[in-house]
């Protein structure tokens, strides 16, 4: 008689992440690109949109791709001070939060 194995191994169960396409509002979408580093998709959805907030998005879009001449003048649109590309990751945290309360 042989040794049983399980029907299905542990590391075998589907993995779950979170669903950036599946997000509802636009700029929830483009924060989950930011945060995870893809400033193209977040800039495909920002550019069209005229708020305050797809300005400053924009302006993140453009510190994580380098382009900080592009950034500042988003900033400058968004009505927000320059934090320079030190503090992006600050920048991506502060808009969620900026938009958390924007949907509240």
């Amino acid at each position: 008689m042989g040794v049983s194995c399980p029907a299905r191994p542990a590391y075998d169960h589907p993995m779950t992440t979170p669903d950036v396409i599946g997000a509802s509002d636009p700029l929830a979408r483009a924060l989950d690109h930011l945060a995870a580093g893809a400033w193209q998709q977040a800039h495909e959805i920002v550019q069209p949109d005229k708020s305050t907030l797809a300005a400053w998005l924009h302006g993140i879009a453009h510190i994580l791709e380098g382009d900080l001449k592009n950034a500042r003048g988003w900033y400058r649109q968004a009505e927000r001070p320059f934090p320079g590309p030190e503090a992006v990751q600050e920048e991506i945290v502060a808009a969620r939060r900026a938009l958390e309360a924007r949907n509240r």
